[in-house]
């Protein structure tokens, strides 16, 4: 990244792992602030603890389910409230179940998957 995110706020959901937890490690290294979501609050816990040790990046971690509405609105209140803002969304979250077919997917699930992403 070339951009300046010096004290930035950026709110990344799904930031525990994979693309999410790379896009922490660049924002970080860029002097942002971040805030890591997941549905798994350990792993958001130990990808905020590389993030300190590496860069000495202000962390925020919370446990939260991209699919239920109620929830994303506490967790964008919880962010709001520990750094005053967020600069940036990267909205990394998503779930992609592999099915034989399309005929194998319940609707339910068509429905989860549709929220989700």
């Amino acid at each position: 990244m070339s951009q300046d995110f010096q004290d930035k706020v950026v709110l990344i959901t799904g930031g525990s792992r994979g693309l999410g937890k790379a896009m922490a490690h660049g924002f970080a290294g860029q002097g942002a602030k971040i805030a890591i979501v997941s549905r798994k609050l350990d792993g958001c816990d130990a990808t905020a603890a590389e993030l300190t040790a590496a860069y000495g990046t202000e962390t925020f971690t919370r446990s939260t389910h991209v699919g239920d509405w109620d929830d994303l609105d506490r967790m964008v209140e919880a962010v709001i409230e520990r750094f005053g803002r967020i600069d940036v969304l990267v909205n990394n979250a998503g779930m992609s179940p592999l099915y034989p077919s399309l005929s194998d997917v319940s609707e339910a699930l068509f429905d989860k998957v549709v929220s989700v992403n």
